[in-house]
């Protein structure tokens, strides 16, 4: 469906999108003109400006894959001199010590906002499919939860769902500044997803937190330099401005998942001080940013994703420098997500997960971090009692880890073992996971883990890096785009006797295979493999699968 609104240029090309929960016909519809006029006008003032700074990403990558590599600004920067701190915390993110993520579905909302998790962030990025029913099905659940009234009724268990008096606080992830929104489009282009998810929510829920006793607050993705945080802070100076709201009313929390943003963490939170609350270890896309930023390299090739994990020393001196710049600053350090989910099926398995869980967050918590993720809600209490354990406070801002941190410390290539199994559990995990993506589905439980776009980017990124080294994988087996279909092939038919015959034949395990099998061959990789995926997830195009 196409319609114009009374602000000229502005069209939605999608579904006019749900008006339960809230909305209804009208000026209060979640896609009403004034709601869309507020996006333009951040579409227009910015969308220019933003096209610059993706150029820029891609004029940096041509210098790293040149053999050049991040480094830290000079010590007389204005970021990293001077006695500068953030704006104090607001009262309801100054104990942030569990925190749970995941798409803003219905069901999701309810259970995460009561988990006992302090905050629940509704991701709008890596774990949602950016389908329009599911954008706009979020951004509806968002304002009814935000107003109390969001309930939901599982159709298969008729089993209902209601907030509890006490909840979560909620924060909002918008999807990542190299993404765009096909169905509104300004002035004949399609806007920047960014602009259409914190745009839309802001409009609608901004004055309604604050007169609530909260605050709109935002979980920032996948920046890379300071400059695209100072567009961050423009855009909320000009949102705020716009819905009568003083100059500082947005939080926002960084996530440093990107290696270049490694490098910029001070400069990150100085240009959005008047906004910024935190810093986020977002370790499965930094890994992913390690190996795209250092794809040229040979002698960076890295060990099987299993064996990539916080005690590699890249990945210690990492979060050590995150911890030393947030408590320096006066802004929170957040830990990392931790993928793994209960099993319920199997009592042992379920005991190794868990104590997985508590090994992960006692590291984080005597690291210095004021807060943990976790995907689940049958997680936020194993997770709480380890903070609660060794963290008396509501946070340990005070606590700076002594030992200053070197470019080469974050440069440095994890040792490890490059295997045949790696490298089929990077394709099956990579397939299943784009199969479910292109259906709509965007966080897949696989292997008692929680997989998103973040980790499935991971399995891209190591698997094209390794085929375009031509790395010897243990037991001397060379990697080579003539034995690579063979590999996808026999990923196939593991899959498919996973799933079975007529799940199999009914998804679309043929358009994720044919994909994935283009993007590990691409000469040169593309920035995110979210990119090509969008238009066959709005454009689905039938494929044969010969496995």
């Amino acid at each position: 469906m196409t319609e114009s609104f009374p602000s000229p240029g502005v069209e939605w090309q999608g579904p006019r999108g749900p008006r339960e929960a809230g909305f209804g016909p009208g000026d209060t519809e979640l896609l009403n003109p004034r709601a869309l006029a507020f996006v333009a006008d951040l579409v227009r003032a910015f969308r220019d400006p933003l096209e610059a700074l993706l150029a820029a990403r891609r004029d940096r990558q041509r210098r790293y894959d040149a053999g050049d590599r991040p480094r830290f600004l000079p010590a007389a920067h204005p970021a990293r001199s001077g006695d500068w701190r953030v704006a104090p915390a607001p009262t309801d993110l100054a104990d942030r010590r569990v925190e749970i993520t995941g798409p803003p579905e219905p069901k999701m909302l309810v259970n995460a906002l009561n988990s006992g998790a302090k905050v629940y962030m509704a991701d709008f990025e890596d774990s949602l499919s950016p389908l329009p029913e599911n954008l706009l099905e979020g951004q509806a659940a968002l304002h009814a939860a935000i107003r109390r009234r969001l309930c939901f009724q599982d159709p298969a268990s008729g089993k209902a769902y209601a907030l509890k008096d006490r909840t979560a606080v909620l924060m909002v992830r918008p999807r990542g500044l190299h993404l765009t929104e096909r169905h509104l489009v300004v002035d004949g282009r399609p806007v920047p997803a960014c602009l259409f998810d914190a745009g839309l929510f802001l409009f609608h829920n901004a004055g309604e937190l604050v007169a609530r006793g909260t605050g709109p607050y935002l979980y920032l993705p996948k920046l890379e330099d300071a400059l695209e945080a100072r567009w961050w802070n423009a855009v909320l100076l000009r949102a705020q401005a716009a819905l009568g709201l003083p100059a500082g009313t947005v939080r926002v929390t960084m996530l440093i998942e990107t290696l270049p943003a490694a490098f910029q963490m001070e400069a990150l939170l100085f240009e959005l001080r008047a906004h910024a609350t935190a810093l986020n270890l977002g370790r499965w896309d930094y890994i992913f940013s390690f190996i795209k930023t250092l794809r040229g390299d040979p002698a960076a090739l890295l060990p099987d994703r299993g064996q990539v994990g916080m005690t590699q020393p890249f990945l210690r001196a990492y979060a050590k420098r995150l911890v030393q710049v947030c408590h320096r600053r006066g802004a929170h350090a957040m830990g990392g997500m931790s993928a793994f989910i209960p099993v319920k099926s199997d009592p042992a398995a379920h005991a190794r997960a868990m104590a997985q869980v508590q090994a992960d967050k006692l590291r984080e918590v005597q690291d210095g971090c004021d807060g943990t993720w976790v995907a689940h809600p049958g997680l936020v209490a194993e997770a709480q009692a380890v903070f609660d354990a060794h963290l008396p406070g509501p946070n340990q801002l005070d606590r700076i880890p002594e030992g200053e941190v070197a470019e080469t410390d974050l440069l440095r290539i994890p040792e490890g073992t490059r295997t045949v199994g790696g490298l089929r559990h990077n394709l099956r995990v990579g397939l299943r996971y784009l199969e479910a993506w292109l259906r709509g589905q965007g966080c897949v439980p696989l292997d008692h883990l929680m997989e998103d776009a973040a980790t499935a980017e991971i399995c891209r990124m190591q698997v094209w890096q390794w085929l375009h080294h031509e790395a010897v994988l243990e037991g001397g087996e060379r990697l080579s785009p003539s034995l690579f279909h063979m590999w996808i092939q026999e990923a196939l038919a593991q899959i498919r006797a996973e799933v079975g015959l007529e799940a199999f034949e009914s998804g679309r395990y043929g358009d994720a295979a044919d994909l994935f099998e283009t993007l590990l061959l691409d000469a040169e990789p593309v920035p995110f493999l979210t990119l090509p995926a969008y238009g066959r997830l709005l454009n689905p195009t039938p494929l044969e699968v010969t496995a």
